[in-house]
């Protein structure tokens, strides 16, 4: 196993992937790709989840009082959200993917940002959900989360108004199943690619945690690019501990061999 240290190594290292043989690439994304772009790592000390513990799903469905706390923390993280524009490292991720060289993106996280940044979204994996909309928890219908910030405020969970069920955030909660189809089409991702590469995850999470090594498994490379050590980097052919916006700067600017 390799480890990159030095800024401009890692720069040098990743613009491979424009112009290597590399054509089914697969990217799992967690935290630290949008604590670059300013949103808290919730998990983290100081962050959300360590100064309130979160709402279990069971809770959520049995109880008004649950329910109204996760959606005042849901509007907390949304003020976030906005506020948040991807960086270097999303935009990077989406022009492998205009090129035809990313097949598949695999995302942690609930921002919204890959979208933001223009990633194409029959590419696009949200294995924990989106937090910056609602749905339906009985007919799937999507609604919009300011709007229903009144409803809110008045001391109501809000409904559906096609069907009159629950909505919520359309994030997958603690305690709530994780949704079969996103999880059937990550595994078959990291089964069919060439090259794996996680960017700014802890791997400490399942069953995204799982997913590197699946790839392996399957023959394909594995590139970890996180700030710290995880449990799979023996697995990886190459790690990089350089921040990562800094390190994709200048990734598919002039002269980039993108096809």
């Amino acid at each position: 196993m390799k480890c990159i240290t030095s800024l401009p190594e890692a720069q040098d290292f990743v613009a491979q992937f424009n112009k290597g043989s590399y054509r089914r690439i697969v990217v799992l994304t967690g935290a630290g790709i949008s604590t670059e772009s300013g949103i808290p790592d919730f998990r983290s000390p100081g962050g959300i989840w360590s100064r309130r513990q979160p709402v279990q799903y069971p809770d959520f469905l049995a109880l008004e009082s649950k329910r109204l706390e996760d959606w005042q923390r849901r509007y907390e993280m949304l003020a976030f959200f906005r506020s948040a524009f991807p960086n270097a490292a999303h935009r990077a991720m989406t022009g492998l993917a205009n090129a035809d060289r990313l097949a598949c993106l695999i995302t942690q996280n609930v921002d919204g940002l890959h979208q933001k940044a223009g990633f194409p979204e029959d590419r696009l994996v949200e294995i924990h959900g989106n937090s910056t909309y609602a749905s339906c928890l009985d007919c799937g219908a999507r609604a919009d989360l300011e709007a229903q910030r009144a409803c809110v405020d008045g001391g109501r969970s809000p409904r559906c108004d096609r069907c009159g069920g629950l909505l919520k955030a359309a994030v997958v909660s603690f305690g709530q199943q994780m949704p079969d189809d996103a999880v059937r089409k990550a595994a078959g991702a990291a089964q069919d690619c060439d090259l794996f590469l996680v960017l700014g995850s802890s791997l400490a999470v399942h069953p995204a945690a799982q997913l590197p090594a699946l790839a392996v498994r399957a023959g394909a490379e594995l590139v970890i690019l996180n700030r710290d050590a995880t449990p799979l980097d023996s697995l990886a052919s190459t790690v990089i501990r350089t921040p990562l916006a800094r390190t994709f700067a200048d990734f598919g600017g002039p002269g980039a061999d993108i096809p």
